[in-house]
């Protein structure tokens, strides 16, 4: 396993500035280099899902957050390949509907907040609100400067309920992202993707990487970390992704152990106390 961490966290209270993190990094790694460590991660990260959705005593929230093209959908069918479906919910969050916008702007996201015992998966996510929302002045900046507060106290409050929560932010280059978009208009198989507004936004890139900086900088604490992930590369972003993920949540598989074995050992009890009774036949 790696002795660095391949996506770079933001510590609580940092100042981000995007360009001081190179989005073609690769840690100096070799792409068959990468394969081999990102199957022993995917490996493990089903080993995890399995005690977490057994145990049942802490859920687990992922979100992605990105430009166009940087890699939400390809980071999800990658990295969570090895994922039980049972346990598994992915949310994704479009322009809110007519219902969405007469309640706050949080009310979408805590309804699919996962539940104990599953993982769950923001494809975009509350964060839209302080991204598209200022870029294009679709509310007063008085009324979406707040929002940074009540998305930590929401964060917190998650995590005060037994929810682990890990933001990812998948940073990609401008002319990576124009690659991105031409190879779809030169594939017959993606062109279904292709979308005028992904290329009319880029004229925005500036704004949204000033309005990233803030979020990851304003809203990245302790129960609930942002990680900047090199995104040019995708076989380093799913790698690193992978890794966060199992490097983090490692320390939490020797509880969900414990707990499992306890109520395996109460069941196994409590059967054989039916068997003496007579209510069980023996095998």
């Amino acid at each position: 396993m790696s002795e660095i961490n391949y996506a770079f966290k933001v510590g609580p209270g940092s100042k981000v500035k995007l360009k001081d993190y190179d989005t073609n990094y690769s840690a100096g790694l070799s792409k068959e280099d990468a394969a081999s460590h990102f199957t022993a991660y995917s490996a493990e990260l089903a080993e995890m899902q399995d005690l977490l959705y057994a145990a049942a005593d802490s859920s687990v929230l992922i979100v992605f957050q990105g430009m166009d093209t940087s890699g939400k959908d390809g980071t999800i069918r990658h990295v969570m390949s090895s994922i039980n479906p049972q346990g598994c919910r992915v949310s994704s969050f479009k322009a809110p509907t007519l219902e969405e916008l007469n309640h706050d702007f949080l009310w979408r996201i805590h309804a699919v907040a996962p539940g104990l015992g599953m993982l769950g998966i923001f494809n975009r996510s509350h964060y839209e609100d302080v991204l598209v929302v200022p870029v294009h002045s679709y509310k007063p900046e008085a009324v979406w400067k707040n929002y940074y507060a009540q998305i930590n106290a929401f964060e917190k409050l998650l995590a005060d309920s037994n929810t682990i929560v890990m933001k990812f932010f998948l940073h990609i280059s401008k002319k990576e992202q124009l690659e991105r978009l031409e190879a779809r208009e030169d594939d017959p198989t993606k062109r279904w993707k292709l979308a005028v507004g992904d290329y009319l936004e880029r004229q925005y890139w500036d704004e949204y990487q000033h309005f990233y900086e803030e979020a990851l900088s304003k809203c990245s604490t302790a129960p609930a970390p942002w990680w900047i992930v090199p995104a040019d590369r995708k076989w380093y972003r799913n790698l690193a992704v992978a890794e966060t993920l199992v490097e983090h949540l490692r320390p939490y598989k020797p509880r969900w152990r414990k707990m499992l074995e306890e109520r395996g050992d109460k069941a196994l009890a409590l059967l054989n106390e039916a068997r003496v009774a007579g209510k069980v036949p023996h095998s």
